[in-house]
């Protein structure tokens, strides 16, 4: 069974409450029961936290047991080379998800810290961002 690990950044708690036109209606908690449902024979993992050390840690753990981690690190995207470098020094490939298209958005936006150390990065598809980052590490 694969072992696919999904880590939630700041203010990702708040889906389906904030800015909905961006982010949609639902909560990732709904969501991921969605997922589970949906991929029975993958071992789902969700850690999300609003703390950059509380992320990096997480990242080091499952950096050693998942198959793959899909990483949304919200706004740390653009500004934690330390995310960066612990993403650098785990064996599991990482994607880098976000769910609205940072290119459509503030310039500040648009550069990603973490990318350079992701197997891909995958954008603007909504939830489906992370289906596509699931059916990414099954193929």
């Amino acid at each position: 069974m694969k072992r696919i690990t999904i880590i939630n950044g700041a203010n990702l708690n708040f889906l389906g409450k904030r800015e909905k036109d961006i982010y949609g209606n639902e909560n990732f908690e709904t969501f991921f029961k969605k997922l589970e449902e949906k991929y029975p024979k993958i071992e789902l993992n969700f850690f999300q936290s609003n703390i950059e050390g509380e992320i990096i840690n997480f990242l080091q753990k499952e950096g050693e047991v998942s198959d793959g981690i899909i990483l949304n690190a919200g706004g740390y995207s653009h500004t934690s080379v330390s995310i960066l470098d612990a993403i650098k020094s785990i064996k599991s490939p990482v994607i880098e998800v976000h769910i609205s298209n940072i290119f459509a958005r503030e310039d500040f936006r648009h550069t990603s810290l973490i990318s350079s150390g992701c197997k891909g990065v995958i954008l603007g598809f909504g939830l489906k961002s992370y289906i596509l980052a699931i059916e990414a590490f099954l193929n």
